[in-house]
């Protein structure tokens, strides 16, 4: 597992506030309980790093509302552990967000998903070394070349969608992100039950 897991490789512009759409946090945690309970989310205790994320659109157009940086290993999250993306700038890689606390260090991959089409309403991440070594190279898979949390992800993303599987299976595999994979649907409840039917195909999660 490389040392550089969880930590935020863009530039971010963040405002303390209240927590921002407190309804749409409770809807996050309802499906990213079943997440954690996967092991999908989570924390690595030897490296002291937290792992996984999810988000879904709301507020203004290109907003969404995404779990904090470092809060994998709390096992029920509360509206104080959302932030509202604000804005992206993807070339200038840089993120804007407000809340009690910081965005994801993956919010610029959600953006980049969120960017391929107006449809899409939630996108998951995760991590899992057994679905990673299952998918890689079956699911659509990213260059292992690109790191996460940068523009040339966004860009490996969008070549995804162009060839038509990606669109299709709405999951991927970050080849250059170890362990890690990500769903995205036209609900929140989609995006993370393609997850959990990786993980749990006869568990298809709350609802």
């Amino acid at each position: 597992m490389s040392l550089d897991e969880g930590y935020i490789k863009y530039s971010m512009e963040w405002s303390f506030a209240p927590p921002p759409m407190p309804a749409v946090a409770r809807e996050l945690e309802t499906w990213r309980r079943p997440l954690y309970e996967a092991g999908l989310i989570g924390h690595y205790d030897d490296l002291d790093i937290g792992y996984g994320n999810i988000s879904r659109r709301c507020g203004e157009p290109g907003q969404f509302l995404i779990s904090g940086t470092q809060t994998g290993e709390i096992a029920a999250t509360s509206e104080r552990h959302y932030a509202l993306v604000t804005s992206v700038d993807i070339d200038a890689n840089t993120v804007t967000c407000v809340g009690p606390v910081r965005a994801s260090s993956e919010a610029m991959t959600h953006a980049a998903i969120y960017a391929l089409d107006a449809r899409i309403e939630a996108v998951v991440h995760v991590h899992s070394r057994r679905l990673w070594q299952r998918y890689r190279d079956e699911l659509p898979t990213t260059d292992a070349a690109v790191a996460y949390g940068t523009p040339a992800m966004a860009r490996e993303f969008a070549r995804l969608f162009a060839g038509a599987a990606f669109e299709q299976t709405q999951t991927a595999v970050m080849g250059g992100h170890e362990e890690g994979l990500v769903s995205f649907g036209p609900s929140l409840a989609d995006a993370a039950r393609r997850m959990l039917s990786l993980a749990r195909p006869e568990e298809p999660g709350p609802g």
